[in-house]
């Protein structure tokens, strides 16, 4: 695993967390900051898988 695929998975867990949380709180800007952090975090894990691929290939 790369630095990209780890952080982009630690940011999305974080982001599911606040999204439960602004569920739960009935909080929509939590909700909204946890839903945009998860996918960010989903964009650069799959950066870093890409980075990884295109690595092991070579």
């Amino acid at each position: 695993m790369n630095k990209d695929q780890i952080k982009g998975r630690v940011d999305e867990a974080k982001g599911k967390v606040k999204e439960a949380a602004g569920v739960l709180l009935d909080d929509n800007a939590l909700k909204v900051e946890g839903n945009v952090q998860k996918n960010i975090g989903k964009v650069q894990a799959g950066f870093g898988d890409l980075k990884k691929d295109l690595k092991d290939s070579l």
